[in-house]
């Protein structure tokens, strides 16, 4: 029994050594700055919609709208993110991407202050916000590739693994802490503080990188595709006609999830209670994700990928049913925690199921073009969001109405997966 404990003390030993030798710093310092990155984004994230209807005015729709721009345009951009990193450095992708995010989160803040008066007179308020809105796409489409393409090159082989799930735990760290802040921020100083205390998160991290980030060496992993062969991969998606309705028709579970984002803290303040935290309650789905991650992972193992995607969108789909049945905020808890139930279910399933689908060489591409259906959701979820919002509770005066036409849209979206797996069944590897 001695030799067997000392044995295995010896190897925890040894592993942990692995693991405190398998890190060169680069990958500390890339991976904790992508969670103040995180933190800024989900700050302003949580506070946006009714910022920009309360503070700025905007009516419902035009919230909703922008709000929508604001979350749909950073995965597009990601697709060439990683194109433009490579060339630049990671370096120097970092730091140019941190100070424009402060700059952007900064100006965010600053939309209604008076020293920005002369610009407001000069140009239309929509014009000068929309324009605000679409830098920090910029800026965090080049932190992601640099964050991920440091922890493949400051890692140790036998660590990698480690390395990633490092990565995606202080990603949900950081989307936990993001609403956390913008809570108290919003609740002691001002919403408009939110946005600058998101600029100064990712200011001090421009610093980070300049005094502690050192260009990790290039090892003997893939030269990252330029942005005419991400061009040309583009161009292979387009032609393959059943991937492209496979993202299609899932784009429609991202319209309705960015709602919780877009159109739920609008509704939540309007309808429900004018006084309800409206940021806190997004802390909601992050903590579950990373408290409950392995566990359904360990239920839904055996079921295959395509089905587990079909049940994940199922679930996230009927929760916003339950605030539709009953509008309070304890109802509005019950949706976050089914819709994140929901997405812990079919997210790792849908990028497996894309993996599977990919033609042989081409899971780069194609894993990269799996982000496409958060975009293109987000964009519409805005559109759509606040259009309905506004008719159903506005002009009807039954706002809980909008939230059975947007559970029948997550119930169609759910339909049309079923279908599509019965009557176009992708040829190629098991994907089923």
């Amino acid at each position: 029994m001695d030799r067997y404990a000392a044995t295995t003390h010896m190897t925890l030993s040894q592993r942990l050594q692995e693991i405190r030798d398998g890190f060169e710093r680069p990958f500390w310092v890339a991976n904790l700055s992508e969670l103040f990155e995180r933190l800024s984004y989900y700050a302003a994230f949580a506070s946006l919609a009714r910022y920009l209807h309360e503070t700025l005015n905007f009516p419902t729709e035009r919230a909703a709208d922008l709000t929508g721009l604001f979350g749909g345009l950073v995965w597009f951009l990601a697709i060439f993110g990683g194109a433009i990193a490579d060339r630049l450095g990671f370096r120097r992708a970092l730091s140019f991407a941190y100070m424009l995010l402060a700059g952007s989160y900064f100006l965010l803040g600053s939309l209604g202050a008076p020293w920005l008066a002369p610009i407001r007179n000069a140009i239309p308020l929509i014009a000068l916000v929309t324009v605000v809105l679409m830098l920090p796409a910029f800026g965090i489409a080049l932190v992601k590739p640099c964050v991920v393409g440091t922890t493949a090159r400051a890692s140790r082989e036998n660590v990698r693994s480690i390395g990633y799930s490092i990565y995606y735990t202080l990603v949900n760290i950081g989307g936990a802490l993001g609403p956390f802040v913008a809570s108290w921020v919003h609740k002691n100083m001002s919403v408009e503080n939110v946005f600058r205390v998101a600029a100064v998160s990712v200011f001090l991290m421009f610093f980070a990188v300049l005094l502690f980030f050192k260009e990790p060496q290039r090892s003997n992993e893939k030269q990252t595709a330029s942005l005419a062969e991400t061009l040309r991969n583009f161009g292979k998606v387009l032609v393959n006609p059943k991937f492209m309705l496979f993202l299609l028709i899932f784009s429609g579970y991202w319209i309705v999830y960015w709602q919780e984002f877009i159109t739920l803290p609008i509704y939540v303040h309007d309808y429900i209670s004018s006084t309800a935290d409206t940021e806190k309650m997004l802390i909601t789905g992050p903590l579950l994700v990373i408290a409950l991650t392995v566990a359904v992972s360990v239920l839904t193992q055996k079921i295959p990928a395509f089905r587990a995607v079909v049940l994940g969108t199922l679930i996230s789909m009927v929760a916003f049913a339950i605030v539709a049945l009953h509008s309070s905020v304890i109802a509005a808890y019950a949706t976050l925690v089914v819709v994140a139930l929901g997405e812990l279910t079919q997210q790792p399933r849908y990028y497996d199921y894309i993996s599977r689908l990919a033609p042989a060489g081409q899971q780069g591409t194609y894993m990269g073009f799996a982000f496409l259906p958060l975009g293109i959701g987000s964009f519409v979820a805005g559109r759509i969001g606040g259009q309905l919002l506004h008719h159903f509770g506005e002009v009807q005066h039954q706002p809980q109405r909008f939230w059975w036409a947007i559970t029948a849209i997550g119930l169609a979206t759910t339909l049309l997966l079923w279908i599509y797996d019965r009557v176009v069944k992708p040829s190629g590897p098991e994907v089923s």
